[in-house]
């Protein structure tokens, strides 16, 4: 039990539920965060989340209600929108939409059988067209149009739509998505609509294309509308219940929820912009990356987050997470910003097989947490990358998890044997290697494909591993990828958790903006409207502002989306504050072509094609919590945190006697060289035979792939 110096302690919790557990990190100033791992509860995720609680609340020698009732805020980041999107349990969902425009859902792009199968589009037998969200039965083509400059062609026939929502009531749809053409220029049919179903039917949920997504491109405009009203009330209804879980425990503080675009959001808001919530979880980890990155000094950085059931990369560049305007979430393209998070099914949990032509596989399907890797004892008999590391002697299974959690070798072993071992005539521990060698090269694979994709070269870039597997795989995939230095922050366990509950509040509003230049203009900017895209700028941050409570502490910042005209693909450009004048639109253009040649290539960027300004954007930010965490304790001094040794196999080694250290125990300045093991309570860190570990002042592992250190 600790002896708090203060009789009423406040605490800042931040949560994130995953696929196999659920992570919670504790903040209270002046001290350091305190980390709590629980299996996820799949049946009901807010058991998995109070249960963390329970943890928590015991290490600070307290029971589940008074420490909960010294909650002063609360954040908590989810996968609960993708599962259901992916999954197909959304609510019933019916679309309204423009006279003539019924199949634009179904259509696309021309890309429905391969939107979202990344390397399987090369294999033709495997494509297939999603499960649309909507039926065709339930898209209704409603009487009315206007033009591109949001003038009325076709009154909305009004009696229509009245008769169109009896119907819709009685099939038994629950949400209502409406999305006219042109209605992000001028919203007012939209809005009559909304009238209309207040009168008739106001239980319904309800998204307007022009509100959820002001943008051109009526395809991923009425997608993002959709998806937002199919998610809503599973979104409400799980907040709901999480928040009611929460209450009834004697929380009364603030309740947030991570948005993917970069930020956390108040909860009543989470039910109307579902939809925001998509990788909520995985932009967590990201922003704290961002934070971190900016106090190591670290301009760019790959965030690799590797949890149990998938594996998460994403970007920061210059300093700022790489944020995309189209998102492309399941099967379909969805006009939301958000922190650009690609993710491969490898994780501690992926399973492991022999396909038919007699090939190691791993992933993308996982053991989940029930029943788990094989190793975990709850009647799973697969082998997974956990039970793999477990045979190696990477995981030692008496300390899983603190030992809160202790794992059978035995049963890894025999689920090795039975699925990759005996099929490929291999020894037990050959095919545990086969499998880690798979799982880690796929998580090298990744890392360069996404900084290539962005024109930049790997080896420019610091990883970042955290994820309650990441640290334990990262050094191996790190130096696959042929970079040089890995990052393992003290929080990495949680580290998604710990981005919620040190996130700004944040609000970001866009609109299509379209300024053009003429092809072969000597000074392109002479050519934009400078004043109409300074108001625009304007009434895009009034809004954000509104949207933020007017908080007089909000920073606002601005987004021009540039590309040449007639291309599909924009580049997003910081625009600075204050009015967009012609001087300012020049450097924008000259910056855009910088951009674009860094990317493409030099001499790519062909200026007298005429370029276009698209969509403007305006993002604001609310600081949320400002903790002073305290230090972490720890000795400088390696033997003083040394546990013993033990044989652990490396590819590069077979198996090597390995020092075996407990990782709360290394301080500011220690240093050692591998082969070296680090246990913590909630994930192990490995450093290769090859390398050199070094903790920084703020407790960080730096770990140098090279050996060089």
């Amino acid at each position: 039990m600790e002896s708090e110096s203060d009789p009423v302690p406040r605490f800042f919790v931040g949560t994130d539920v995953g696929g196999t557990f659920t992570d919670l990190v504790v903040l209270r100033d002046g001290r350091p965060p305190r980390l709590f791992k629980s299996p996820t509860t799949p049946h009901d995720r807010s058991e998995g989340v109070v249960n963390a609680l329970r943890l928590a609340a015991e290490s600070y020698g307290t029971d589940l209600a008074g420490f909960c009732a010294a909650i002063g805020y609360f954040a908590h980041g989810t996968t609960a929108a993708t599962n259901a999107l992916i999954e197909r349990k959304g609510a019933p969902t019916a679309l309204l939409t423009t006279r003539g425009f019924s199949d634009t859902m179904l259509i696309q792009r021309s890309m429905t059988s391969w939107v979202g199968m990344g390397a399987a589009t090369g294999h033709y037998s495997r494509r297939r067209n999603p499960d649309p969200i909507v039926p065709r039965s339930r898209i209704v083509e409603i009487t009315q149009r206007a033009d591109a400059r949001g003038e009325e062609i076709v009154a909305l026939d009004e009696e229509e739509v009245r008769g169109t929502l009896r119907r819709l009531r009685e099939e038994g749809v629950r949400a209502l998505a409406v999305s006219f053409l042109w209605s992000f220029v001028n919203g007012t049919h939209e809005e009559r609509v909304a009238q209309i179903i207040a009168e008739e039917w106001p239980e319904a949920y309800l998204t307007l294309s022009h509100q959820v997504a002001p943008v051109i491109g009526e395809y991923e405009r009425s997608a993002t509308t959709v998806v937002n009203s199919y998610l809503g009330p599973v979104i409400r209804d799980y907040i709901a219940g999480l928040e009611g879980r929460l209450r009834s425990t004697g929380f009364t503080g603030d309740f947030s929820i991570m948005d993917s675009g970069g930020g956390v959001m108040r909860a009543e808001d989470a039910a109307r912009r579902a939809s925001s919530m998509l990788t909520s979880g995985p932009a967590g980890g990201v922003l704290a990356s961002s934070a971190l990155a900016a106090r190591l000094g670290h301009p760019n950085v790959i965030t690799s987050d590797m949890g149990g059931t998938s594996f998460d990369v994403g970007l920061i560049i210059d300093g700022e997470p790489l944020v995309e305007r189209i998102s492309e979430v399941g099967d379909l393209h969805l006009a939301l910003p958000r922190i650009k998070v690609t993710a491969i099914g490898a994780g501690g949990g992926s399973l492991a097989a022999v396909d038919e032509s007699g090939v190691l596989v791993v992933g993308p399907e996982s053991a989940g947490s029930v029943p788990g890797p094989a190793c975990y004892g709850r009647g799973g008999d697969r082998p997974t990358v956990t039970d793999a590391d477990v045979v190696l002697g990477i995981i030692d299974p008496a300390r899983f998890l603190g030992g809160r959690m202790p794992l059978e070798r035995s049963l890894a072993e025999k689920a090795i044997r039975a699925h990759i071992a005996d099929p490929l005539d291999l020894s037990v521990e050959e095919a545990a290697a086969g499998i880690r060698k798979v799982a880690d090269n796929q998580m090298a694979d990744l890392l360069r494909k996404v900084t290539v994709e962005q024109g930049h070269d790997p080896r420019d870039f610091v990883v970042y591993a955290y994820g309650g597997a990441g640290p334990t795989h990262a050094y191996a995939y790190t130096e696959a990828a042929g970079i040089a230095t890995l990052v393992v922050p003290p929080t990495s366990t949680v580290h998604s958790a710990y981005g919620t509950v040190t996130s700004d509040r944040y609000r970001a509003v866009q609109t299509t903006e379209v300024n053009r230049t003429p092809p072969g203009a000597r000074d392109p900017a002479a050519h934009l409207d400078a004043e109409r895209i300074t108001a625009t700028f304007d009434a895009l941050a009034e809004r954000c502002r509104a949207d933020l409570d007017g908080d007089p502490r909000a920073r606002l910042s601005r987004v021009a989306y540039l590309k040449f005209r007639r291309q599909s693909h924009e580049l997003p450009l910081a625009v600075p504050d204050g009015p967009v004048t012609t001087g300012v639109l020049r450097e924008l253009i000259q910056e855009f072509r910088s951009a674009y040649e860094r990317i493409y290539g030099a001499g790519t960027a062909l200026l007298g094609a005429g370029v276009e300004i698209h969509t403007l954007r305006v993002e604001g930010r609310v600081k949320v919590t400002d903790v002073r965490e305290g230090a972490y304790p720890g000795s400088a001094d390696p033997d003083a945190a040394l546990i013993g040794e033990r044989e652990v196999h490396f590819p590069e080694t077979g198996r090597i006697a390995t020092r075996v250290y407990r990782g709360e125990g290394l301080g500011a300045g220690a240093a050692l060289r591998g082969p070296a093991i680090l246990e913590f309570a909630g994930t192990t860190v490995v450093i290769g035979p090859s390398q050199a570990l070094q903790v920084d002042q703020h407790s960080n592992l730096v770990i140098d792939c090279k050996g060089e250190a």
